[in-house]
């Protein structure tokens, strides 16, 4: 389907590609490219944005999870008065980091600035993307789209959020107050450190698109909410899976991001659930208007 196709109705009064005017090669890869270029732009307009305010990032963003004042252990606290158990109330936090290489730090500077600067020119990525993609769908198939920047952006930052304040200052505490012989003191290098961070929560951010994921399978007829739900237990063993590779090799990380994702997955078959009953009241509809026109 060319992407600049132009729109006529058809005998039904649907608006469809009429193939006139249609790009070639060449030309798909100069809008492509363009589209590249300007999310490109705005990535690195924000991270540079993040490099010149390297002390706050670190200080608020980066290290934040680290502290026993970041919100999530508050919370915890407070939960844990609430239920008379102070054992959930955090104290101080044995953390110390340091750098063992000439360049580690001028390095997780520079990544951590550019993760910070994707994340947050995300939501204008998938638009950029999005705008690509959409002239090159039928009518119907943009229907179905309607509002998938929005979902996409919304689902990201969620799983942005959730790595953020619920996994990685679990991770952390659970990490650094871990020890195996009071002969062993935890001193974690800054690299390792900021790319076990960056992993774990942009990760998390891209796992949470699995419900966009399987809406657009079940349009296109690919997955169906009984092939879900009869590989309901297959999916356990995949999502521990995938949370092993997206978090640090502790029982602790992994668990935390596959119980969402188990979530996600219950709910992405609601959501199946929902695309096929459409599709089969769509598939009635047209049937007996089929039969109405042949009646006439």
């Amino acid at each position: 389907m060319p992407l600049d196709q132009e729109e006529v109705e058809n005998e039904y009064g649907e608006r469809v590609g009429s193939g006139e005017g249609e790009m070639s090669f060449l030309d798909h890869l100069e809008e492509l490219r363009w589209h590249v270029i300007r999310s490109i732009a705005a990535i690195m307009v924000f991270t540079i944005a993040a490099f010149l305010i390297a002390p706050w990032v670190f200080e608020n963003i980066i290290f934040a999870p680290a502290k026993a004042s970041f919100p999530t252990f508050q919370w915890l606290c407070k939960l844990g008065q609430l239920f008379g158990s102070e054992g959930l109330c955090v104290q101080d936090i044995p953390f110390k980091v340091q750098s063992r290489y000439m360049t580690g730090q001028f390095t997780m500077h520079i990544m951590a600035s550019l993760i910070l600067g994707l994340i947050i020119a995300f939501p204008y990525v998938a638009w950029e993307l999005w705008r690509f993609i959409k002239p090159g769908l039928h009518i119907k198939e943009r229907k179905y789209s309607r509002g998938v920047v929005t979902a996409v952006s919304f689902l990201f930052l969620l799983g942005i959020l959730f790595g953020f304040y619920v996994m990685a200052p679990l991770m952390i505490y659970f990490l650094a107050t871990y020890s195996i012989s009071s002969m062993v003191s935890n001193e974690f290098d800054i690299t390792s450190y900021v790319s076990t961070m960056v992993t774990m929560i942009f990760g998390s951010g891209l796992l949470f698109q699995l419900p966009v994921v399987i809406y657009f399978l079940s349009k296109f007829g690919i997955v169906t909410p009984s092939f879900l739900r009869k590989y309901r237990k297959h999916s356990v063993i995949v999502i521990l899976i995938v949370a092993a590779i997206v978090t640090p090799p502790d029982p602790l990380s992994q668990t935390l991001i596959a119980i969402p994702l188990y979530l996600l997955f219950e709910v992405s078959i609601l959501i199946s659930a929902r695309v096929e009953r459409n599709r089969l009241r769509d598939e009635a509809a047209e049937r007996l208007r089929e039969e109405q026109q042949s009646a006439s």
